[in-house]
């Protein structure tokens, strides 16, 4: 930070030394969630103020007092006369921007926009809370699970695409990525290593692509530094999702960046011309060519960039830009000047008034609507602010179970956002809900139409099993009454006679049928006494009640159906137990020292460490698509609460003929903790173990983990 001070005058250093004494005595007892002192996150945002946003000392110093008048409110007042006006209003802002709540945006970045405007019109106070919030999110794993899921799904709904506006491009993507890791860890992990895997790959084929170019830059004697740039865990999620592809289907993973040295009035022209030499080389797809040079973005961003075509069919994206341009990109303009170390008056200004002006115009639909479209998931609120996620299409039935289930059954409807909704009303990102019930409600057939989600689904279809078994009991009560009245045999063999002649698959079915008056008694005597006057062969069938049975399972070998490609087909290969790989799961091959290739799943915890230091030693594999009648081990562990039992557990179990080889089950203070190890075939069949599992009442969460 010394070029900053050594910019600023010895009035602001010296507030500066005062803002945070002010800051540490009022903050002394307050701690962070893991207990380190609350003053490290102030000190550690205002460095980030400085260094990465780019904000002089007056903007460190509204924020520690902005901290401390948080414990007592009185500080700011008390001590306003030792700092000047412009300090003590964004102070004063600052503290009215922290009592926004997230349900008052509707998690819509454009309403937090306006509501931060409608509370100053200073620009450094969006700046200084996206720095706050960046070092949230850096230190997120402080935080418990709930609330790191509340903050990172905050932080990619309302603040990374407002940074994305203003240009800070460094701190939404970290923003984005820091999101994503808490919000979808596997998917995260799963993306991240497979850059790590690719990495050796990429950096041969920059090797290549960059030589004609480097050549032709040299003969034309142009300055130049190159860089090469791969997209984000995250932007590559998005990307997937977007249009549907899989990792390995998506062209611009990394970019080349050259980066030009230029005067101020010969950019545009070395930048045209590198164009040149890359095309020269390399056939340019048109349509995908971006003249931000020309036209900067409303941000200030300045670049070209092409698309272009290897005689390999590789395609890589090419940015073209001066030193100056990256660095405005990289860090935003007033990151730029406070770099170089001068003074507001020279660049720091008029930066702001331009971010003052999008913030004031600017419309950040479009970047949140992309947001909400990669996640295919919606954000909605309980009247207490509480965050719930939900599938896509939830509708008030969907919110009303995933609160509870027995509040589901009994939802008769709902308030959303303060106004009466029915129980299929779709949610949407934002809403606050609001359920009514009622004691007298009972689930219907056609509120399996309203719902999405697994859990729900299941409790409604539950239900109206339990009231057919209740309709049915009544129905064979009348049934068999009527029957001995009538002075006929009430039998098994009359019962299979009357499912045929209704055309009813069940007993349930055809007892449910009379109890619900559909079917008429009259009719029913009138087709057992035509029966009984007939004269009928014997019938051979006999009317059992159903019964469920363990079905036999196939004893199958445990061994492993990998194919491996012809530089390692000859040395032997296990399956790793940190991870337990089973047929199905994106996996690599790690060639060990002295027990040959071991197999790990490529969302392994140990994955990243292996790939990032040893990528010679990694291998590609796949599973053998022709191979049946093998079988894996994987190991699972089941949390919930006193309504689950280790009693469903097994029968889910046993249901889908999977071979139990482990099971544990601890009960502490009515939380159930079950560890397990089953045998499957491929990762389709523990997929359909997992589903079911979760179904089950009082289960909160199936996992796999590395052992049992």
């Amino acid at each position: 930070m010394k070029k900053i001070l050594d910019s600023s005058s010895q009035i602001e250093r010296d507030q500066l030394d005062l803002s945070l004494e002010i800051a540490k005595e009022a903050l002394a007892k307050e701690v962070r969630s893991d207990g380190s002192p609350f003053i490290n996150h102030v000190i550690a945002v205002g460095e980030i103020i400085v260094l990465e946003v780019g904000l002089m000392v007056p903007a460190v110093v509204a924020f520690f007092l902005h901290e401390a008048s948080r414990v007592d409110r009185s500080i700011l007042k008390d001590n306003e006369h030792q700092f000047s006006e412009e300090i003590t209003d964004m102070a004063n802002s600052l503290n009215k921007i922290s009592e926004i709540k997230p349900k008052d945006t509707g998690l819509q970045a454009e309403n937090y926009r306006k509501l931060i405007i409608s509370y100053s019109n200073d620009p450094r106070v969006t700046l200084i809370k996206l720095a706050d919030r960046l070092e949230v999110m850096r230190s997120l794993s402080i935080f418990t699970k709930s609330r790191q899921l509340k903050k990172a799904t905050e932080t990619l709904l309302l603040y990374a695409p407002l940074a994305h506006q203003l240009g800070l491009y460094n701190v939404k993507s970290e923003m984005e990525d820091l999101s994503f890791r808490y919000t979808d860890p596997e998917n995260y992990r799963l993306i991240n290593n497979k850059l790590k895997a690719g990495e050796q790959e990429r950096k041969r084929l920059t090797d290549l692509f960059v030589k004609p170019i480097e050549l032709g830059l040299k003969r034309a004697h142009i300055k130049y530094t190159l860089k090469s740039r791969t997209k984000t865990a995250y932007s590559i999620y998005k990307k997937m999702q977007n249009q549907g592809i899989s990792f390995e289907s998506i062209a611009d993973i990394f970019a080349i960046r050259i980066i030009v040295d230029s005067e101020p009035d010969r950019e545009k022209e070395l930048c045209w011309k590198v164009y040149s030499i890359v095309t020269e080389n390399y056939t340019p797809d048109t349509k995908r060519l971006r003249d931000w040079i020309t036209v900067p973005k409303e941000n200030g961003y300045e670049s070209l960039h092409t698309t272009v075509n290897t005689k390999d069919n590789h395609v890589v994206e090419v940015q073209i830009r001066t030193t100056r341009m990256d660095d405005i990109a990289e860090n935003g303009y007033a990151a730029h000047w406070a770099y170089k170390g001068v003074k507001s008056e020279q660049g720091l200004s008029s930066w702001l008034n331009g971010v003052r002006t999008l913030l004031e115009t600017g419309n950040i639909r479009e970047a949140h609507k992309e947001v909400s479209l990669s996640l295919g998931e919606i954000f909605v609120f309980t009247p207490d602010g509480d965050l719930r996620r939900l599938a896509s299409g939830s509708s008030v039935l969907d919110f009303a179970f995933d609160i509870h289930s027995n509040l589901g059954v009994r939802c008769s409807g709902a308030k959303i956002n303060g106004k009466p909704a029915s129980i299929r009303e779709p949610l949407k990102t934002g809403d606050v809900v609001e359920i009514m019930s009622t004691k007298k409600q009972k689930p219907t057939q056609d509120w399996l139409k309203y719902v999405v989600s697994s859990k729900a689904r299941a409790k409604i279809k539950q239900k109206l099993k339990e009231e057919d078994g209740k309709k049915a009991l009544q129905g064979r009560e009348i049934l068999e009454r009527r029957v001995t009245n009538w002075k006929f045999e009430f039998n098994d063999t009359l019962i299979m006679y009357l499912l045929k002649h209704y055309k009813f698959k069940t007993a349930t079915e055809f007892y449910t049928a009379i109890a619900k008056e559909e079917l008429d008694l009259a009719d029913i005597k009138s087709v057992i006494s035509e029966k009984e006057r007939e004269v009928l062969p014997e019938s051979k069938e006999v009317f059992v009640p159903p019964v469920i049975k363990d079905e036999k399972r196939t004893s199958v070998s445990d061994s492993d159906y990998l194919l491996i490609d012809e530089k390692v087909s000859n040395v032997g290969f296990k399956l790793a137990k940190c991870c337990n790989p089973i047929m199905g799961d994106e996996v690599f091959g790690f060639v060990t020292i002295k027990e040959g290739i071991k197999i790990h799943r490529m969302s392994c915890p140990n994955a990243s460490r292996l790939i990032e230091n040893y990528p010679y030693r990694v291998h590609k594999v796949k599973w053998r698509e022709d191979v049946t009648g093998k079988n894996f081990q994987a190991s699972l562990k089941v949390t919930g609460y006193g309504e689950a039992t280790g009693q469903q557990i097994l029968e889910v179990i046993n249901s889908l003929s999977i071979s139990l080889r482990k099971f544990s089950i601890s009960d502490v203070k009515g939380k159930i903790d079950v560890k397990m190890v089953v045998a499957v075939s491929n990762n389709n069949q523990l997929d359909k173990l997992i589903f079911n599992l979760r179904k089950l009442k009082g289960v909160k969460s199936v996992n796999r983990i590395a052992n049992a």
